[in-house]
């Protein structure tokens, strides 16, 4: 049941949005550190008020630890990250386990084998130029990450792109992580997918209410 009161912060989720990925092409440092924190709050309250699910809103303030542990440059404060986006992904995980899927059984593994060959190629590439000690936790969390943007993919096209949206993001991150060239302002094309992919998926999870 939506309750009154969502709009205001779905206009505020928007203005934060906007201010941090203006902030990021500028090189405004401050403006991200004062705008990022406060994506997945808005989110989560936005998709509360609308009726969302708990584990929905969970898995969105789970991204929001992620977010906050990741403005550290600290590597306990990236593992520590890492485990919350990856307890997140267990809730997207049980969501898009519930109700009936929306792809037909054959298309799903199909695409499931093609997830399957990314993660192991993307794995493979990265291996020899990640730090020794991120090489095996950044392994176990892209298997958990591609399994939820697979499953995603089973609740519907807006559901799908959310997932992928995701695994291309945290994808960003790991090239960033193993020393790879990157894109010009690599910090704003991962906030944009992952802005791309939170809005996606709450908006699949939470329009599919009433049959999860």
């Amino acid at each position: 049941m939506s309750l009154p009161g969502a709009r205001p912060l779905l206009i505020a989720f928007g203005a934060a949005a906007t201010v941090d990925l203006v902030s990021l092409l500028a090189g405004w440092h401050t403006g991200h550190l004062v705008a990022k924190p406060l994506l997945m709050p808005l989110l989560a309250a936005y998709t509360h008020r609308r009726g969302g699910p708990p584990l929905l809103v969970a898995a969105l303030l789970l991204g929001w630890g992620g977010d906050v542990l990741l403005l550290s440059g600290a590597d306990a404060a990236f593992l520590a990250g890492m485990g919350c986006f990856a307890a997140g992904h267990v809730c997207y995980l049980v969501l898009s386990g519930r109700g009936s899927a929306a792809r037909g059984r054959r298309a799903a593994y199909g695409i499931g084998v093609l997830y399957g060959v990314a993660l192991l190629g993307t794995v493979a590439a990265l291996w020899g130029d990640l730090p020794a000690d991120m090489r095996v936790p950044v392994a176990a969390y892209s298997l958990l990450l591609t399994a939820m943007a697979w499953r995603s993919g089973r609740r519907g096209l807006c559901a799908g792109l959310g997932g992928a949206l995701f695994l291309l993001s945290d994808t960003l991150i790991a090239t960033g992580v193993a020393d790879w060239p990157q894109l010009p302002r690599p910090d704003f094309w991962i906030m944009l997918t992952y802005l791309g992919a939170q809005t996606l998926l709450a908006r699949a999870y939470r329009e599919s209410r009433t049959s999860v």
